[in-house]
């Protein structure tokens, strides 16, 4: 679709949002009080689309201004963060809950409501800038999947012996670091789509979650700072699928 206005003006980018939803429900364009000829939205599209506006500044997407002749509203341009999630075709939109939630429950159907709870408390207070909360939260959705791949592997009669030294342990780490040991003498007998990126997606990532949980679960004074929360909540979807697989396989 092409647009009259680029979107680096307020009232430019409500007459191509209004313009996308009308060619979207084969409408007519509406009249614009100050631009007669494009199209506008409803009134109370308007107030929504004015709420995601100032949410998208509050989260650091869009920053105000486009130049120094016009460095404030209603001039407007994507923040360094904003150009990295339009860039990111694949990437998921941690700003959007709702389609967060819809994209991962999509690519993994069967993933847990305990788990989706706190993973969308992460994403929650990611968006409001509380940055160490969502990092705890994430990695309390990070551990709970895993705990949840042990507790399938327990209830397995035909795997459950190879993985018994694993529900023994008594903290977190000690599973994680015996499972990935009794795991490591079982890769052979695993299907090729599980083994593909095995380590990076578990081993890697769930070390990498873990160690910023703890660092703001607890008053150690290191600072996770907002670049660092995105990219976790990034690499969060690619562990849960590899855990899920692995949860089918030894089901």
């Amino acid at each position: 679709m092409r647009v009259t206005y680029a979107p680096s003006q307020y009232r430019h980018l409500t007459i191509g949002v209004a313009t996308a939803l009308l060619e979207r429900d084969g409408q007519t364009k509406q009249q614009h009080s100050d631009y007669p000829r494009e199209a506008a939205l409803e009134p109370e599209d308007a107030d929504t689309f004015l709420e995601l506006f100032w949410d998208l500044f509050r989260q650091g997407v869009i920053t105000l201004g486009i130049n120094d002749a016009n460095p404030e509203f209603p001039w407007f341009h994507l923040t360094a963060l904003g150009k990295r999630v339009v860039e990111g075709e694949d990437a998921y939109f941690v700003h959007d809950v709702s389609g967060y939630e819809k994209r991962i429950v999509k690519e993994i159907p069967k993933i847990d409501p305990v788990t989706l709870l706190y993973l969308k408390e992460a994403l929650q207070t990611f968006r409001s800038g509380c940055v160490l909360s969502a990092t705890v939260m994430l990695g309390v959705a990070t551990e709970h999947t895993f705990l949840l791949l042990i507790e399938a592997i327990d209830r397995s009669t035909t795997h459950q012996a190879t993985f018994a030294s694993v529900s023994k342990e008594r903290t977190i780490l000690q599973k994680v670091n015996k499972f990935r040991h009794v795991l490591e003498q079982q890769t052979k007998a695993l299907p090729p789509e599980i083994k593909e990126d095995l380590d990076t997606n578990f081993s890697g990532i769930l070390s990498i979650i873990r160690n910023f949980r703890n660092q703001s679960g607890h008053p150690s004074g290191k600072i996770i700072d907002r670049e660092q929360a995105y990219i976790l909540l990034q690499l969060f979807p690619p562990y849960c699928k590899k855990m899920y697989q692995l949860m089918d396989f030894y089901a």
